[in-house]
Formats: structure tokens, sequence, C-alpha cells
């Protein structure tokens, strides 16, 4: 644990030493889309997701409800939207320090940078976990994002996500990320020692849930060498009779 909580100081400091040293840097001013994702995790931090509507979405961040309409057509839309933005700001990290290392120590280093970047908003993930909690189609609806977002963060770190292996990948990354949030909602050590253990405990326990699949994923194909191959013409009463 002392390794992957040295590497992260040094990425950062790598990253200020790289900005320009002259001129203040001032953030480009927000759009509308950017505006509306802002004042909906506002709202969300203080109410559940299904007691947000569109007028308070609207005025919020002091767009028209035309405007709103115009750029989401639902509040899983801003969400997706958000979650799209958080999977951005991760894959435009540089963890060229960590390709070395095995692929479980990649996983950890971006799911903890996601982590990192959730932290403004840490209020509203404790809302949104609160909501799937009792609501099982907001559940699965997030569910649905989050294996999207898992997927960009398999690829990360550079572990497959493509075809039905990477699709069994990244379900099990999502369910095991949103416990990992469940510790970190509740952790309130700067260091974040107890959402990096949990990480930590997941990540092992996704390892070996995955290579169980993949060794039942290859049982049908070991099957289909041992059956007898029949010769063309030949029944299936012939091919028992020759056994």
């Amino acid at each position: 644990m002392a390794r992957r909580t040295v590497r992260r100081p040094a990425r950062q400091s790598a990253r200020k030493s790289s900005a320009p040293s002259s001129g203040r840097q001032t953030a480009p001013p927000a759009g509308d889309r950017e505006k509306i994702i802002a004042a909906f995790l506002t709202l969300l931090a203080d109410k559940p997701i299904e007691r947000i509507g569109f007028a308070e979405i609207a005025e919020a961040s002091s767009v028209s409800l035309a405007q709103l309409r115009g750029e989401f057509p639902s509040t899983l839309a801003i969400l997706a939207a958000h979650m799209k933005s958080i999977d951005r700001a991760v894959l435009s990290e540089d963890f060229g320090d960590v390709e070395e290392e095995p692929a479980r120590e990649r996983l950890f280093d971006v799911l903890m940078r996601r982590i990192e970047i959730l932290a403004p908003h840490r209020e509203a993930v404790r809302s949104l976990t609160r909501s799937a909690r009792r609501n099982p189609p907001l559940a699965l609806a997030l569910n649905s994002l989050a294996v999207r977002s898992q997927q960009w963060m398999l690829t990360a770190a550079g572990i497959g996500a493509s075809g039905p292996r990477g699709i069994i990948r990244a379900q099990g990354l999502a369910a095991l990320f949103g416990g990992v949030l469940r510790t970190w909602i509740h952790d309130d050590d700067p260091g974040l020692a107890r959402t990096m253990a949990a990480l930590d405990r997941a990540l092992a326990r996704g390892q070996r849930f995955v290579s169980l699949i993949e060794d039942l994923c290859r049982i049908p194909a070991r099957l289909c060498r041992l059956r007898p191959r029949r010769r063309r013409g030949e029944s299936s009463e012939d091919t028992a009779a020759a056994a």
C-alpha cells in the first residue's frame, strides 16, 4: 500500500511543473451544458434525484426550459454527461509510470484517480447511493452507465474491455467500484486509507471472480473438442454403435 500512495504525488507534481510559469491560468467560460450539469450536481447533493424537476434545474443553471430541453432530455441524461466528463478526465491522465506494473496495480491507480476527480461531488454520490437502494429501476439505469464507464477504465489500465469477456469484466468492476464508493463517502481521512484498502480488497476479489468466469467460459470449447465427430452421412445411432 505504501508504494501506491507515493506515486500519486509524483504524478501531480509532474503535471504542475509542466504548466506555464508565467501568466494566470483561467478556466474558459462555462457553456449551457456545463452550467446545467453543475447546477444539477448541486441540487443532487441536497435532495434525491427523483425530487429534482426540470424547472428547478433551469432556474439553478440560469437557462430557459427550451435551452435545457435542447441540451438534455432527462435528468439521467445530465448524469450520463457528468459521468462521461469524469471518464474523459481520467483518460486524459498519463499513467505511463505504472504501465509496467501488473494489471491489478494499473487498475488500482486508474480507479483511485477516478475517486480523486469525484471528490468535489461526494455529497451528490452519497445522494445517488441512497436513492438507488430504494429505487430498483434507478439502480438498473445507474448500473448501465457504470458499466459503460468501467469499460473505459479497464481500457485505461490496459485491460481488454471488448467482447463478452470485456462486458463481464466491466459489469463485475462496476459492482465492485460501487461498493468502494460506499466506503469512500464515509471516509474522512485525507489520505483515503479506508477507501484504498477497500479498493485493494475489491480488486483482489474481482481478480479471482474473473479467473473463475473465464475458466467456466472455456468449458464448452473443451467439450466440443472431446465430442466425437460424425462423418458425413453417418447417423447418431451409427456413431453410438461405433463407440
